[in-house]
């Protein structure tokens, strides 16, 4: 199959406010891939997703969910609320036709990352009861990788999380993960010792269907993410070449969604036409 390409959103570049010409726009960049933004909250209606499903034929959807969803809040409420959030989001995800949902996991930036970690888990187990119980259960979650390090999301973290479930795969944010660890990711090496590390974990099924996010991630030297930027930018990485020969060299099969800031649809293009000459 190969690996796909997409943008998360539209690009500032996509004027149109008519779901119609998405799919028109979207093929003019030769892209099959689309991340739908709920991060402000699941606000469309399941008549909404079922006509965006059928103007968007032929593309594989997937569904960022609530950014302020936290699955290691200490607070009991909030997890709860995480949970039907969670739901929310599934739920449009059937309605559209999409096949996964992207959650971020929280913070622990007030308690020890291995309670939070506790935490996450059981939320997480209470979600995927509540989804069973409402035959939500294909609905594939990918538990995203982040770029403060105060926030619940490393490597080693969100692969312990994806554990939990066979329908959890990792959404390996290759930005965040180069922020939070302060421009780590630099040569084809780097990015060898992730993919690796999720092969080890969670097996070559999950490596080869793995949820991607790229882009250039601006960073502090002490807090790690600090903003989105797009691929002219030369300061800040991580660059997608070594990666596009990994991914085409090992035979591979992500979904990757960009989230230049502005330029995605546009920079997931060339994130294409990289790949395509490894091959």
């Amino acid at each position: 199959m190969g690996a796909i390409f997409g943008p998360a959103g539209n690009s500032v570049s996509f004027k149109k406010n008519s779901k119609a010409g998405l799919l028109a726009y979207l093929n003019s960049f030769g892209l099959k891939a689309y991340e739908f933004q709920c991060g402000m909250g699941v606000r469309t209606s399941s008549e909404t997703a079922v006509e965006f499903k059928n103007s968007i034929k032929g593309i594989k959807i997937s569904i960022h969910a609530p950014y302020y969803i936290s699955l290691s809040s200490v607070d009991e409420q909030k997890r709860l609320k995480s949970i039907d959030y969670i739901l929310q989001t599934a739920r449009l995800a059937k309605a559209m036709g999409a096949c996964r949902i992207v959650i971020h996991s929280g913070s622990c930036r007030k308690i020890d990352r291995s309670i939070a970690l506790d935490l996450a888990k059981n939320t997480l187990k209470m979600a995927f009861k509540a989804l069973k119980n409402e035959q939500l259960e294909e609905i594939e979650f990918c538990l995203e990788t982040m770029g403060k390090i105060n926030q619940l999301g490393s490597l080693e973290e969100v692969l312990n999380l994806c554990k939990i479930a066979p329908n959890c795969v990792p959404c390996i944010d290759f930005g965040h993960l180069n922020a939070r660890t302060f421009g780590s990711i630099k040569s084809i090496i780097d990015y060898e010792k992730i993919l690796n590390s999720v092969e080890n974990e969670l097996g070559f099924d999950c490596l080869n269907r793995l949820h991607v996010h790229f882009s250039k991630i601006e960073f502090s030297a002490n807090g790690g993410e600090k903003k989105h930027l797009t691929f002219s930018d030369e300061v800040y990485g991580p660059n997608f070449e070594p990666l596009a020969e990994l991914v085409a060299k090992r035979n591979l099969s992500p979904t990757f969604i960009c989230e230049s800031a502005g330029t995605q649809a546009e920079d997931a293009a060339e994130m294409r036409k990289t790949y395509e000459n490894f091959l």
